[in-house]
């Protein structure tokens, strides 16, 4: 009798990435199936047909099939409307940490497994390894790494997880993407939004979310502008203040109920940085909270060299200690926790 060969639904995003996750699946003999999932098409900024279209020239190398899922309801209503409300109250989400739990690791992998997946696999830069328990471990390539936007997920989502690209750097991802002869081994790397696309960012909160003057204060209390809205703007932001003079401003807190913006005079002012912050709504991939206090590392945005501290139980909160002081704590933000390559999980900064 026949060995059914294990059936893998490929997140296809039409970049080189996962288009040699699907690649190198193919080759180890799996049934690979390419899906392109549709979560945005408003905007001469979204890429959506494009990317669509690559990834279909892909399938079509590789000779698999190829579907398009259309979660854009979905998209809209976990991840998008989320962002907006998040800005709107001051706080400057990550939604690309949302869209991996919700999107790529929720609805796609929910569908794939109904449509009969063993696993789902995607381009993320992170190895998986299951001992009893799944554990994430960052990627051979450290700079591409990217177990940061992963800390979200669960031990059911990563139990039909694979990551076939976490063992390889980038520069031998490209070359095998020219190996395999696929069309997009030279594609350039996307660095928009999650979904929607290469754009002013800066600009497109601005069409969201309504504009509402107020004052520009530094930390010792003087006003040198106005501003159009303290929503629009995040913690340790230089460029787009809108202050002349020839000081660099950089803000350090934003005042939503009065609409004030405070801003640090130069980038060494001691308010832009802070040894201690608050962290909600964690996750432990190991779906177990560990051993309380916990000496670990940390990063507070994506690529930032890990930074050693200290967490502590606070009461449905943790509250991480740093031995350096650290630049620009942002609250939305995610803080995700290591110890020893391994990503343990993160939360929010409150």
């Amino acid at each position: 009798m026949k060995k059914r060969r294990k059936k893998i639904f490929v997140a296809m995003s039409g970049g080189v990435d996962s288009s040699v996750a699907a690649a190198l699946l193919k080759e180890r003999g799996f049934n690979v199936i390419g899906v392109y999932m549709k979560c945005w098409s408003e905007g001469d900024y979204c890429t959506g047909e494009r990317d669509a279209e690559d990834a279909r020239r892909v399938a079509e190398k590789l000779n698999i099939p190829f579907y398009v899922f259309d979660f854009e309801k979905e998209y809209r209503g976990r991840v998008f409307e989320y962002m907006v409300k998040e800005y709107a109250v001051g706080r400057t989400p990550n939604p690309d940490v949302l869209c991996n739990s919700e999107i790529k690791f929720g609805i796609f992998l929910e569908k794939a497994l109904t449509l009969g997946a063993d696993f789902i696999a995607t381009g993320h830069y992170v190895r998986k390894i299951e001992q009893g328990k799944i554990s994430l471990i960052q990627a051979k390539d450290k700079n591409k790494d990217q177990s940061y936007f992963l800390w979200r997920l669960t031990q059911d989502q990563l139990k039909h997880a694979l990551f076939p690209i976490g063992d390889y750097t980038k520069p031998e991802v490209r070359e095998m993407a020219r190996k395999f002869s696929l069309p997009t081994a030279e594609k350039k790397d996307s660095q928009g939004l999650c979904f929607v696309g290469e754009v002013d960012f800066q600009e497109f909160l601005r069409t969201l979310l309504p504009s509402k003057v107020g004052d520009v204060i530094t930390t010792s209390g003087k006003k040198v502008g106005v501003h159009d809205g303290a929503h629009f703007y995040t913690i340790g932001q230089r460029r787009g203040i809108g202050i002349g003079g020839g000081i660099p401003y950089y803000v350090t807190k934003k005042k939503i109920d009065t609409n004030i913006l405070i801003v640090a005079e130069g980038s060494y002012d001691a308010e832009l940085y802070k040894q201690e912050l608050i962290v909600g709504d964690i996750n432990w991939i190991s779906s177990k909270s560990p051993k309380l206090p916990l000496k670990c590392e940390a990063r507070i945005r994506y690529r930032q060299p890990l930074q050693k501290c200290v967490l502590k139980n606070e009461t449905d909160t943790l509250k991480a200690i740093f031995d350096e002081p650290q630049r620009a704590v942002t609250p939305g933000q995610s803080i995700v926790f290591y110890k020893n390559g391994e990503m343990l999980g993160g939360g929010v900064i409150m």
